[in-house]
């Protein structure tokens, strides 16, 4: 089965959650107006990743204008049961496309953040959501980690979806529990611009035997609002200059790396092309040792192809 995907490197409108579902919408219509069947948007892109904010905090001390910031960032982020991702659905549905959006997820019974990957289905509507089991380093001034509930998988039409967001792809584990479930598809949205993340891409795809999709933004300091300008940590314009990839079961790079603009990298997928690859390494397979190794992943959904056969 042949499945043409699109990776969205671009930016949001800044801590405006309905400006940028704006945005959205009109990058959806564009190209699932062109044929793409899922797209993928970055990490946090509603309402944006705040690389370069500290939000007030060094160890012992968290300021009075930082706890406004993350206020005014809670207040951007989205709910799963809110009118923004009713939009989002409403929007998959319209363009009989798959989208897996990342977003800073807030819930209403408790105060903390999640930075979060939306599985959505034109037909199913929401599938699930992961949320990032480690925030890296600062992140976690502003981003609760959840359980094993979240690393989840779903068999769709247009193949088994998952995947883990940014430096959650360094954990080996976490890998593992994706691999498990007969990841197809993987997505990788990310924050990570570095041109070593694409090695690191390269690596899933050939340890999965699965296509792997990283995307990115392309963010520039003059792209914050002016009342921020004067925050940031960072003095260079460029502060992420992108590096979105779509890499096949091989290792082979079939689109991208896209550095220093924005942009849309596209790629038709053959799922007939995991199964040879499989041939001579299988992470599931002849290349398991049951015998020797023992996996378990407390909590984990079981997918429904899982759930048919017992």
């Amino acid at each position: 089965m042949k499945v043409k995907v699109g990776l969205i490197q671009d930016h949001p409108i800044f801590f405006d959650k309905e400006k940028t579902l704006q945005k959205m919408e009109q990058l959806v219509t564009t190209y699932a107006g062109a044929g793409c069947e899922l797209l993928v948007f970055p990490e946090s892109f509603l309402p944006g990743y705040p690389r370069g904010f500290d939000f007030g905090a060094t160890v012992g001390s968290r300021t009075s204008a930082g706890k406004a910031l993350y206020r005014e960032y809670y207040h951007n982020s989205i709910t799963l049961d809110g009118a923004e991702m009713e939009h989002l659905v409403a929007l998959s549905k319209q363009h009989n496309c798959y989208l897996v959006i990342g977003f800073t997820e807030r819930q209403e019974n408790n105060g903390s953040l999640y930075c979060s990957m939306a599985y959505i289905s034109p037909t199913d509507g929401l599938l699930g959501v992961h949320r990032k089991i480690k925030p890296t380093g600062t992140e976690r001034v502003i981003w609760a980690e959840d359980s094993g509930a979240s690393l989840v998988t779903f068999d769709t039409k247009i193949g088994t979806l998952g995947g883990l967001i940014c430096w959650e792809n360094y954990m080996p584990l976490a890998r593992m529990a994706m691999y498990r479930k007969g990841v197809e598809i993987y997505v990788a949205p990310t924050a990570d611009s570095r041109p070593n993340w694409t090695v690191t891409l390269q690596h899933i795809a050939l340890e999965g035997r699965c296509f792997v999709l990283g995307c990115n933004q392309y963010f520039t300091r003059s792209m914050y609002p002016t009342k921020y300008q004067a925050i940031l940590s960072e003095d260079n314009e460029e502060i992420c200059p992108g590096g979105s990839l779509i890499v096949a079961p091989s290792g082979k790079v079939l689109a991208g790396p896209l550095f220093g603009k924005s942009g849309v990298l596209t790629a038709t997928v053959d799922l007939e092309a995991i199964v040879p690859n499989k041939m001579d390494f299988d992470v599931n397979g002849h290349y398991s040792r049951n015998d020797i190794f023992e996996f378990n992943v407390r909590h984990q959904p079981e997918t429904k192809k899982e759930k048919d056969r017992y």
